[in-house]
């Protein structure tokens, strides 16, 4: 298909293609920039996430990459971009972008790297051997996304990378799947007027701190002692930390009030039915499932990190908490649990704001201009 097929083809290429935030960004503008041939390398795996991929003919490639340096795949992926000849080579985040090089070398016309958040090992972006790696992976790259304006800031500040370099493009949300719902899915286990819903989404990891929500919703039988009978903690999901969040909720005999059913593909058809969303990481760069759940009616609350401010206004739309505190996280969620009208104000902004200010048309329309330099580039 491939070679009777005029489309350009762009290469997304990731340390591994699983379940995720930036991987669900990949599937939405594959699916939704049918001007251009797709292929998904994988430096590591790819996991049958790969079949929320619509668009006919993708590739998907797998290198199997063990821990360690890439330095001896190099040949092998230098060799793969001369067979493909890609129009573009889009690589995202640290873990993919010393591949770049091998980009340089088979002399993709068009070379474009994306920092989607932080590190979990470098939250804020403060080692300098990761700057200087990005300063020296980038050297050959053409175009840099930021997916905030922090990470921006930190792209053309502490790494040292000209403005002209950098191209801010924020996720878009799909709101024609995601959106407001009276009726639940029968998986759904609560109902609507009975109980008051806290939900989350997210990879059960540590920079999503999904811990610190537990201890949050925990903290709330004090808070709002004639609401906690209600109350209900919805985390969608899994991860390492799955089994230690069960353990604290069954030990703090809460987990009748819990549902925790691990990854769901489900997603859009659950989240309408969220009263309040909380998003408790330590680092985000513009979050796809905050966005989801404010495109779905959800009153937000979310600690103040990474792009979190850029989506969420305090007291406009949301609330904002500072990370890695469930005090503040718990008080906050108090606020919505017993006034429900601020509850039904804050969704109903959100809504508002997801469909007027982040659409995925905006971020695929963005794409498709940044991509369609590449075909017009020679190589080099």
């Amino acid at each position: 298909m491939a070679a009777d097929d005029p489309r350009p083809l762009v290469v997304h290429l990731l340390h591994r293609f699983d379940t995720g935030g930036l991987e669900n960004g990949v599937v939405n503008l594959i699916n939704h920039l049918p001007a251009f041939r797709h292929a998904v390398v994988a430096v590591t795996e790819i996991t049958d996430f790969r079949q929320r991929v619509t668009a006919p003919g993708t590739q998907f490639i797998a290198l199997h990459k063990p821990p360690g340096q890439g330095l001896w795949l190099y040949p092998r992926v230098y060799r793969l971009l001369r067979e493909l000849r890609p129009d573009v080579v889009h690589t995202r985040n640290l873990g993919a972008m010393e591949f770049q090089l091998p980009a340089w070398a088979a002399r993709v016309p068009l070379r474009v790297h994306s920092e989607h958040g932080w590190d979990v090992n470098d939250l804020g972006g403060v080692n300098r051997a990761n700057q200087r790696l990005r300063r020296v992976y980038g050297a050959g790259v053409h175009r840099f996304v930021a997916l905030s304006r922090a990470i921006e800031s930190y792209l053309t500040g502490p790494v040292g990378l000209a403005p002209a370099r950098v191209q801010r493009i924020c996720n878009g949300v799909d709101t024609q799947r995601f959106g407001p719902a009276a009726q639940p899915p029968e998986a759904w286990p609560y109902r609507r007027g009975e109980h008051v819903v806290i939900g989350a989404v997210g990879r059960m990891q540590a920079v999503k701190d999904p811990l610190n929500l537990v201890e949050a919703f925990l903290r709330l039988r004090e808070l709002c002692p004639d609401a906690w009978p209600r109350l209900r903690l919805a985390m969608l999901g899994g991860g390492p930390l799955h089994a230690a969040a069960q353990e604290r909720l069954t030990q703090a005999g809460a987990i009748a009030q819990a549902w925790l059913p691990g990854d769901r593909k489900d997603v859009a058809s659950l989240l309408p039915h969220v009263d309040v969303f909380a998003l408790p990481s330590q680092a985000e760069g513009i979050s796809n499932t905050l966005l989801e759940a404010m495109a779905c009616g959800c009153a937000p609350v979310a600690t103040a990190v990474g792009g979190n401010p850029e989506l969420v206004d305090d007291g406009v739309n949301g609330l904002l908490v500072p990370s890695q505190d469930s005090a503040a996280l718990a008080t906050a969620l108090a606020r919505l649990v017993s006034d429900a009208a601020l509850r039904e104000r804050l969704a109903a902004a959100s809504l508002a704001r997801a469909r007027a200010e982040f659409s995925l048309q905006t971020m695929v329309d963005a794409y498709g201009a940044l991509y369609a330099a590449g075909s017009a580039r020679p190589s080099r």
